[in-house]
Order: C-alpha cells, then structure tokens, then sequence
C-alpha cells in the first residue's frame, strides 16, 4: 500500500472511531486487546508488564475503562484511575493489527480531556524505562518526566502534562457509547 492509500485508509477510519465506557460484560475483550498490545514486552521485561495481570471485571467496576471501537470492533483500552487532584493514564492498548494509525493518541487526547472535564490541571501516567519508544512518544504528546522508581526489578519512568482549559470538547453521548471531536 502506498503512502496515498495509507492516508485515505486512516482518514476513512477516522470518521468510523467511536468511544464506550466498558462494561463488566467488556472484561474478557478489555484482557485479550491488554494482553496482545503488551505482549511484546515479556521479552524485554522478563515477566507480563502489569496490565496482563490483572482482573479486568474488578477493574472495570472500580475506574473509568474507555473503549475505542473503529467501525464495530474494539481495537483499544484506556484504563483511567482519577485520583484527588489529577488523572491517573493507568493503561493504554491498542490491538496490534491497529497499532501505528495514531489510535493511541486518541486515547491519550480522551485522557486528557476527562482530566479537564472533572477540572483538574494536570494528567500523569507512568512507563518503564525499557520502553524507549513510549517515552519518545509520551514526551511528544507534552508528557515531562516527573520521577523514577524502582519496580519488580526495572525502573518506571513518571510523567505528567500541564493540561491548557482552552482545549475543552464536549462529549456527544448515544444510547451505547459517545464520540468526542479531539
């Protein structure tokens, strides 16, 4: 396929994505994207990165789980934690097949504006320092690095961005799932 292609595939695409909160119901997809988005760091990590090791109806009933749908299948998870003065970008997944079209910005760009929707000024999340690609593309979505920590062996890298008020888009909600213009 040729870059032309390319671009007219994923401007197509971009007018198919929708956005639903999971559901209980959601748990076993919500684990099978987790585990075949981060799958490719057991060998780097030697171990299952944390988000394959979790029990995602739990989680599901406890945070914010955003799916992201092009058409009718979901191709990502964004697990938020909102903590008492930020949000907290727990997890971001995009099914491989789905990966390097600029999904994962779009979870990260939802993120963001629920940070904003429930007033807070800052966003944080957090990758390990193997994941150097991750951090190249944390730092070009405006993520600084905050700290690091030692963690089961590696070292996690914090971030944080300063969230602008003047980029605020309001949700437009259907019956099953909403579609924000990011």
């Amino acid at each position: 396929m040729n870059s032309n292609e390319s671009f007219l595939r994923n401007a197509h695409e971009e007018t198919q994505i929708t956005f639903r909160l999971a559901s209980r119901e959601d748990a076993a997809t919500v684990s099978a994207i987790t585990d075949a988005a981060y799958s490719k760091y057991i060998q780097i990590l030697g171990r299952k990165p944390e988000p394959m090791t979790v029990d995602y109806g739990d989680m599901i009933s406890k945070h914010p789980v955003h799916l992201l749908r092009v058409k009718d299948q979901i191709v990502g998870v964004l697990v938020l934690k909102h903590e008492e003065d930020q949000t907290f970008i727990w997890s971001v997944a995009i099914h491989p097949e789905h990966q390097r079209r600029g999904l994962g910005l779009r979870l990260v760009e939802l993120a963001e504006q629920e940070a904003r929707t429930r007033g807070y000024q800052s966003i944080r999340l957090y990758t390990n320092s193997l994941f150097v690609e991750n951090i190249a593309l944390y730092r070009w979505f405006g993520y600084e690095e905050t700290r690091r920590e030692s963690f089961l062996g590696s070292t996690l890298i914090h971030m944080a961005k300063y969230l602008e008020r003047a980029r605020t888009h309001a949700p437009t909600f259907t019956r099953d799932c909403y579609t924000r213009s990011l």
